[in-house]
């Protein structure tokens, strides 16, 4: 416990969950679940809520009494999954059917603490401008996507692709705030340093 409130522990290696989490002042400690993210699962909503929670899960036997957040983002675009491309190649292919298309990104966010679990799904709808073969071939070569669900990462190179989001844009990068927010205060832990009671 500290300052009366839960130990947060983050269930993931994701720099970029690690600084959003970080900008809502909360202290907190990083213990990588290690969990394979395979699943039958075909639902991306569903699918995301599962690997979050399976996370979560693994993390929270190791920490009695810590509020632990674990978050897994799925890709979908008319129906098929887009998990972590493979390769340039694959990554070319990914870009390439999102190119022009809306797709969907869920990101189920876990919290666990007591023996308790709640899991959220948030759900962005993003719009990728008509890209051309240079294009596609130039972002796939940059590395960026290749260890993101989708193949893309919105917010460094990846955001000159998108043309339209409707939803909340933390939840692209992999962390949807207003749903950490929502779960960190129901356990009890302030965020931005909010006065407890005030």
């Amino acid at each position: 416990m500290t300052g009366g409130y839960p130990d947060v522990i983050l269930a993931s290696g994701s720099p970029r969950r690690r600084e959003l989490l970080g900008s809502l002042g909360v202290p907190f400690v990083v213990q990588v679940s290690g969990e394979d993210e395979d699943s039958g699962e075909t639902d991306p909503a569903r699918l995301a809520a599962e690997l979050a929670l399976l996370k979560g899960r693994s993390v929270s036997a190791q920490w009695s009494g810590a509020l632990v957040l674990a978050a897994d983002t799925v890709v979908a675009c008319d129906g098929q999954l887009l998990a972590k491309p493979q390769d340039t190649a694959q990554n070319e292919a990914f870009l390439r059917l999102l190119s022009g298309r809306t797709h969907q990104v869920f990101t189920g966010v876990a919290s666990l603490c007591g023996g308790e679990s709640t899991v959220e799904v948030a759900r962005t709808d993003v719009t990728f401008r008509a890209l051309t073969d240079p294009e596609i071939r130039f972002y796939a070569q940059s590395g960026e996507g290749l260890d993101k669900a989708g193949g893309y990462g919105i917010q460094a190179l990846g955001a000159s692709l998108v043309c339209r989001l409707e939803g909340e844009y933390t939840n692209v990068v992999g962390f949807p705030l207003s749903v950490v927010i929502r779960l960190l205060r129901a356990g009890g832990v302030p965020v931005w340093n909010e006065v407890r009671g005030a």
